[in-house]
């Protein structure tokens, strides 16, 4: 199917023929000829599938054969919840009618309110707003509804959440009752659609894939850490998988700040978005970070629903979101038009809720790993049913001079450290998850430790980017000579004297030492009296 063959105007085909768009999407074939018809629309899709394009096209067409706005008025209105949707939104709309005679705008708050109020004296065909500022601009008297004819919630879902719903309120008192209400959403709760049913009419109901499901084209896998380890495991993931470029995910405005000053000490060029950063200083940044001038864009759940990077090709989430659809957003923003992408998350044990409920929302458990050195002493309980589910695998270090790529299939010999001759056989060899330049190589499910091995490791070859928690001596985590991120003092053969007690790593291991009598080897030889810590 053609966009032609949809119904749109020559106009409307020029600029999407200029914009290299070949064939409509599932989505936008089923939306365009319902909103052309004057139809009330209920519309999921995942990210990048177009939704943008399914209600922009029929909006302008329409506005474009039904005449002329007035002063102050506004014939089409779109609400979105963040102002770098906003912007998005707005950018569509002006390049997908380019060869009209239509006057398109955009508010929302952060920003000067006299150049929006200028560009309404007029009148506009299309707005597209944010519902704070544009209650500002009703306040203030300066627009009209009076002639609006369709209303468009784009992510309906977060407009529709408790965070929004007394502005929607106050906002749909305002509009007209007859209208055309068109709502459209990468997610619907039940909940979110049994509201929705009170503010449309007999709905064409439009569900492209599985409700609340990612993009296909996204490989999704996790890492289980501690959560004060989660800055030294993502500078290390950093380096060892050569990630190139990546938006990282947080909860809180404060620990992307502290994200990004880590990052600037390490040398490494990064950026952030969030809600107490000025509408300009938030655009720059993206700005940025699409030319490639920043390599890490860290980003709370602000910037999930409006961030239209192209090619993006790693999501990190350094926090699970506290709303499971969140994740679903934030991964939507890699793996686009139908490319391949990645997502990869940092999970400590108070975590596990939000995972669950993840999981459950996508209908799948996502693949996990443990990185050597950096294994949880809180653990991360499984989120499957009992046996339902592979156990974590172990992240291998790139094998030197062999290409990091090569499949898994195609390795033949047991991994370095593995069986010898007389002993169990190496464990199987799987696929390990891409990432960046050095990624593919192999993941290899950890064998069980013998009793006298325990969890002991060799010293690490890691290098030593100087994170705060490595070289203090403290704890099991402390590093030895060779520096790295705090796993390279607990190998066997370490400098404990001779008949002391070595504590490894692991829940309860002073605690058994102590109860046995023993007690655990001190820094320079000296020994701890009973029952101290």
């Amino acid at each position: 199917m053609t966009f032609q063959a949809l119904g749109l105007i020559d106009p409307l085909l020029r600029s999407l023929e200029s914009l290299g768009y070949k064939q409509p999407t599932p989505v936008q074939k089923q939306a365009i000829p319902a909103v052309l018809a004057g139809r009330d629309v209920m519309a999921a899709a995942q990210t990048g599938t177009g939704k943008t394009a399914g209600f922009a096209l029929p909006i302008l067409q329409r506005l474009t054969l039904d005449g002329a706005t007035a002063p102050q008025c506004v014939r089409a209105l779109v609400l979105v919840p963040t102002r770098e949707l906003a912007e998005q939104v707005f950018e569509s709309f002006r390049s997908y009618g380019g060869n009209l005679p239509l006057r398109s705008a955009v508010a929302y708050g952060g920003v000067d309110i006299a150049p929006q109020i200028n560009k309404l004296r007029k009148g506009l065909d299309v707005l597209v707003a944010t519902p704070g500022r544009l209650i500002d601009l009703h306040d203030q008297g300066v627009i009209s509804f009076e002639l609006l004819q369709t209303l468009v919630l784009d992510e309906a879902d977060r407009m529709l959440d408790l965070g929004f719903e007394r502005d929607l309120d106050i906002l749909l008192e305002a509009l007209p009752k007859q209208r055309q209400t068109l709502m459209f959403s990468a997610t619907f709760s039940d909940a979110v659609r049994k509201l929705a049913k009170g503010m449309v009419r007999d709905p064409v109901q439009i569900q492209v894939e599985a409700a609340n499901t990612a993009v296909k084209t996204v490989k999704q896998w996790l890492v289980t850490t501690d959560k004060r380890r989660k800055p030294e495991l993502f500078l290390h993931l950093l380096n060892k998988l050569g990630w190139a470029q990546a938006l990282v995910f947080v909860k809180t405005r404060k620990g992307a700040e502290a994200l990004v000053k880590e990052l600037l000490e390490h040398g490494l060029t990064a950026d952030a978005i969030h809600g107490d950063k000025t509408q300009p200083a938030r655009l720059r940044a993206l700005d940025r970070f699409k030319r490639k001038e920043v390599q890490l864009l860290i980003a709370t759940d602000v910037a999930a629903r409006g961030l239209d990077i192209e090619a993006l090709p790693l999501v990190v989430n350094f926090d699970m979101p506290s709303v499971a659809e969140d994740y679903i957003h934030r991964i939507g923003r890699t793996g686009r038009a139908g490319m391949a992408g990645e997502a990869v998350s940092l999970v400590c044990a108070d975590e596990v809720d939000m995972l669950k409920a993840v999981e459950t929302l996508t209908r799948q458990v996502i693949q996990r790993f443990e990185e050597a050195g950096f294994e949880a002493d809180h653990r991360v309980p499984e989120t499957a049913p009992k046996g339902s589910a592979a156990p974590a695998q172990r992240l291998s270090p790139p094998r030197a001079g062999k290409a990091a790529g090569k499949p898994a299939a195609s390795a033949k010999r047991p991994a370095a450290g593995a069986s010898t001759a007389g002993s169990k056989p190496a464990a199987a060899v799987v696929a390990r998850p891409a990432g960046g330049n050095e990624s593919l190589g192999t993941y290899i499910p950890p064998e069980k430790p013998s009793k006298s091995s325990g969890r002991d490791r060799a010293i690490s070859d890691e290098p030593n980017f100087g994170h705060k928690s490595g070289g203090k001596g403290k704890g099991p985590r402390a590093s030895g000579p060779a520096g790295g991120f705090g796993g390279g003092s607990r190998g066997a053969g370490g400098g404990a004297p001779k008949g002391a007690v070595v504590v490894t790593s692991g829940r309860g291991a002073k605690s058994q030492a102590r109860v046995a009598g023993r007690a655990a080897a001190q820094p320079g030889g000296r020994k701890s009296k009973p029952g101290s810590r």
